[in-house]
């Protein structure tokens, strides 16, 4: 009997080993595949920002050069393809001159947290049903605070360089930054009481039966505008580039920045610039989801035959297509009427459009269905 007992417990024990050395083996499979999947979503979004940096600032010269009646780059490559190419490899070449007096390290970390402010963000943008790096659960809360950090590279960027252009310009930048996240902030909030969810795939869903910027029963539309204006501003875009203005500020806050660094300045304004139509075409304009109404079925398959991506990269050209429309366009205001734009028009706006939308979700009275 005690060696039957014996051989019994013996087996039970290598039973329980095994088990053990199962479930570890399994940790350490989750463990390499979570680090795969880190290292290929950093890898996508180093390859987006790389290839946005050069379509985009070869699509604003372009785009320029047609607004201005002329053609934009033509000498290197076909139709100037190549420019944006040899300007990087120009800047990378180029001595990276600092201040004797500067703040080296912050001089150093400023581009590169501007920069990783915007990278930070395109990791949660729903770019498809099924192309997303991840899904937050509270992106929206995500973005906004995220996206502040911009903010601070600006910011440091000015008071590092230890020249006077330099610090007015960061400090313009705050300031204006800083005024017009809030009625931006107030636009996304419209959204979120309609769509009932912080995720931006889930807000991408909710807009099945038709986009927000319309099915939002006028308080959309109102939201879109406004948060147009404020990310414009955000992101320093004329006619809200005070904090870089040349015929004042001579570079503003990266005047005294040369080479890889200033190039990291440069990149983040356009990425800043794609990123904010993305955001704007996922919270209005349905993201990734086609042109849906309710009712009009036929109508409805054929708006799903193009693929999901598509659609919102179509949207999401649209929506730059406006923001470089307004550079070459507007001309720069001054920063009184800049901050005067702010605080006596669009907040107010923004805090009534706020409240209307609230009581239209509250009593559920819809013109459409939601």
């Amino acid at each position: 009997m005690d060696l039957i007992y014996t051989m019994t417990t013996s087996a039970a024990a290598t039973d329980v080993i095994t088990l053990a050395d199962r479930a570890s083996a399994a940790v350490d499979t989750n463990i390499w595949l979570s680090i795969l999947y880190m290292v290929l979503a950093l890898v996508s979004i180093g390859a987006l920002t790389a290839v946005l940096g050069i379509v985009l600032i070869y699509a604003e010269r372009k785009i320029a050069g047609h607004f201005q009646c002329r053609l934009g780059p033509m000498r290197v490559g076909p139709h100037g393809i190549l420019q944006t190419v040899a300007d990087t490899l120009k800047l990378l070449l180029k001595e990276d001159v600092v201040p004797a007096s500067a703040d080296k390290a912050m001089h150093f970390a400023a581009p590169l947290m501007s920069l990783m402010a915007t990278v930070l963000v395109l990791g949660v943008i729903p770019y498809s049903p099924i192309l997303q790096v991840t899904d937050v659960n509270i992106g929206i809360l995500y973005v906004t605070a995220v996206s502040g950090l911009g903010v601070m590279g600006i910011l440091l960027g000015g008071w590092s360089s230890n020249n006077k252009w330099s610090l007015v310009g960061g400090m313009r930048a705050a300031a204006q930054m800083i005024s017009y996240e809030i009625s931006a902030t107030l636009s996304v909030l419209v959204m979120v009481l309609f769509a009932s969810t912080l995720s931006l795939n889930g807000i991408v869903q909710s807009q099945e039966s038709g986009w927000w910027i319309w099915r939002a029963h006028g308080t959309g539309l109102v939201a879109f505008v406004i948060f147009i204006i404020a990310s414009t501003a955000e992101i320093n875009r004329t006619p809200f580039d005070i904090p870089e203005g040349e015929s004042e500020l001579t570079g503003g806050f990266h005047t005294e920045y040369s080479g890889l660094r200033f190039a990291f300045f440069f990149l983040s304004e356009f990425i800043n610039m794609f990123a904010a139509s993305a955001i704007a075409a996922t919270l209005f304009l349905g993201g990734w989801m086609p042109f849906y109404i309710e009712g009009f079925e036929t109508f409805n398959k054929i708006t799903s035959l193009l693929p999901p991506t598509l659609w919102f990269l179509g949207k999401t050209a649209f929506l730059i297509f406006i923001f470089m429309w307004f550079r070459w366009t507007f001309p720069r205001l001054r920063v009184d009427q800049l901050m005067r734009l702010e605080w006596k028009i669009l907040l107010p706006i923004g805090f009534i459009n706020l409240i209307a939308a609230a009581v239209i979700v509250l009593t559920k009275f819809y013109f459409f269905p939601v």
